[in-house]
C-alpha cells in the first residue's frame, strides 16, 4: 500500500513537469486519446482477471442507453446521470472490496474505485450548470454481479456509453476553451 501511494506521487511530480499533460477536465473531454487509453487499460484489467467469482454482489447501476430518450433530455439531466451511475459503481465497488481475500481482486476493486472518483471529480468540475438535479430512475437501477470481469465490462459499458454521449454533447466547449482543437488527440 506504501508503494503504491508512493508511485502515485512520483506519476503526479513526474506529470506536473510534463508539457502535454494538462490538469483541466476540459482537456480530458476534449482529447479522445485519453478516453481511448482509458478504455484500453480496463480492457487490460478485465483480461487479468484470474479469479473471477466475487464474495457477494456488487451493486452497480444498470447503463443500458436508450438514445431516443438520451437526446431529449438536458445537459444537466445527462450530467445528473451519468454521476448518479459513477456513484452507485463507487459505493458498489467500496462496500465489497472489504470482503474480498484475494490480492488481485482487491488490486482491480482499487484500481477500478479511483477510476470512477477520477471520472466523478472531472465530470463534477465540469462547466455545467448544476440544478442539484436527481438521476432518473434508470440510471441508479441496480444490477447486482458476482463476476469481476462482468463489473469491469459493465463500467466499460458505462464509460463507452453515457459517459462518451455527454462529452460529445460538450463539442461545443471544446470548440470555445481550445480555439481549432477538435476531438483529435493531440
Amino acid at each position: 500500500m506504501a508503494y503504491s501511494r508512493l508511485l502515485l506521487l512520483l506519476i503526479g511530480v513526474i506529470s506536473t513537469h510534463l508539457p502535454e499533460v494538462h490538469a483541466r477536465p476540459i482537456d480530458f473531454w476534449c482529447k479522445n486519446d485519453s478516453r481511448k487509453k482509458m478504455m484500453e487499460m480496463i480492457a487490460d484489467w478485465a483480461d487479468g482477471v484470474t479469479s473471477d467469482t466475487l464474495p457477494s454482489p456488487v451493486q452497480i447501476p444498470c447503463v443500458g442507453l436508450r438514445m431516443a430518450e438520451w437526446t431529449n433530455k438536458t445537459l444537466q439531466q445527462k450530467r445528473a446521470e451519468v454521476l448518479g451511475a459513477l456513484q452507485v459503481f463507487e459505493g458498489g465497488v467500496q462496500s465489497v472490496k472489504s470482503q474480498v481475500t484475494l490480492p488481485c481482486q482487491t488490486s482491480l476493486l482499487e484500481k477500478l474505485g479511483n477510476s470512477t472518483r477520477n471520472y466523478l471529480a472531472i465530470i463534477n468540475m465540469l462547466p455545467i450548470q448544476s440544478d442539484d438535479l436527481t438521476p432518473s430512475h434508470s440510471a441508479v437501477k441496480n444490477c447486482p454481479q458476482t463476476s469481476l470481469k462482468k463489473v469491469l465490462g459493465q463500467y466499460r459499458k458505462l464509460l463507452t456509453g453515457k459517459v462518451e454521449h455527454l462529452f460529445v454533447d460538450l463539442q461545443d466547449m471544446c470548440s470555445v476553451e481550445h480555439g481549432t482543437i477538435n476531438n483529435q488527440g493531440s
